[in-house]
């Protein structure tokens, strides 16, 4: 392999035009770099310079290797500052997953203020919270944003670290011409009502069957949907009762009203990396900016509505 301090001495050579030149930029002497040309010319076996008089002038092989070489020393040069980028935090591409309601909120004002003050980049996928962080541990992602319930907690799997970002309230949406509308309201009271829920597979569905479950009955669940906006129209029309997380309403149709459990839920919103990348300059600056716009976020959610 081609010494690049040597190749750096042969492409300033072509530049300045002297040996002496060369000793003074590179301070360095100038049988020092005599010496070093001459080793890279037996080392390469080709004839890179040659006597012009007085002058040491280059051959056209070593007019060539000095063009090489200046490319060479250029791309070193940019792959330098990109290293101290990636040291500060402020450059590099990293595969963020997060839950859509996340997505749509929080994490979209992250992507906006990374591209706005840093050279961070972002790739985005939204699995559910179990798939994320297996995606982690796969190295299919770098940073994941995950939500539990205080009724369904999630634990971290080795390898695996996390910072818990915000926890916000889980509402109760109800017709605000049903009987059982109040400010708080037991979930016990509502044993005889149609449910709308997520499907049976996800941790949000979990959260709502254990809420009812600690109320004494299994929810009659008559619509399953993912989309919280869609259970909160569905809330609407009248096919029964949801519970929702405060990030995933962003309007309250007319006629809906929400109420607040007497059991207190919560979902916990936690994002999670690599042990690996612990120290990470750009994972850290991810993380940060995650906390402080999920803070902004969370802060404003809906409040109850009579």
């Amino acid at each position: 392999m081609i010494d690049v301090r040597k190749l750096r001495m042969l492409a300033e050579l072509d530049r300045l035009g002297t040996i002496a030149a060369v000793a003074e930029e590179l301070q360095l002497t100038a049988p020092g770099i005599s010496m070093q040309l001459s080793a890279l010319e037996k080392e390469l076996g080709v004839t890179l310079t040659e006597r012009q008089g007085r002058r040491l002038a280059l051959t056209p092989a070593g007019k060539l290797l000095a063009e090489h070489g200046r490319d060479v020393l250029d791309r070193l040069s940019l792959a330098e500052l990109e290293v101290e980028s990636l040291r500060l935090g402020t450059a590099g591409t990293y595969r963020l997953a997060a839950f859509p309601s996340a997505a749509r909120t929080f994490v979209a004002d992250t992507w906006r203020r990374l591209s706005e003050d840093s050279g961070v980049q972002l790739t985005l996928s939204t699995p559910e919270p179990a798939e994320a962080l297996a995606n982690l541990l796969s190295g299919l992602s770098d940073v994941a944003v995950v939500h539990s319930y205080s009724n369904v907690p999630r634990r971290l799997p080795d390898g695996l670290v996390g910072r818990r970002l915000e926890s916000e309230r889980v509402w109760l949406a109800i017709r605000a011409d049903d009987a059982a509308a109040a400010p708080m309201v037991d979930i016990a009271d509502l044993s005889e009502h149609a449910w709308v829920a997520p499907q049976a597979d996800l941790t949000c569905y979990e959260m709502v069957d254990r809420a009812c479950g600690l109320a004494g009955f299994r929810p009659k669940v008559v619509a399953e949907s993912v989309d919280f906006a869609a259970q909160l129209e569905l809330v609407a029309a009248g096919a029964g009762v949801a519970l929702v997380p405060g990030l995933t309403v962003s309007s309250v149709p007319d006629g809906v009203t929400l109420c607040t459990p007497t059991l207190p839920l919560q979902r916990h919103i936690d994002v999670a990396y690599r042990s690996s990348l612990r120290g990470d300059a750009g994972v850290e600056r991810i993380v940060e900016v995650l906390a402080a716009t999920a803070k902004d976020h969370v802060r404003r959610t809906p409040t109850a509505h009579a």
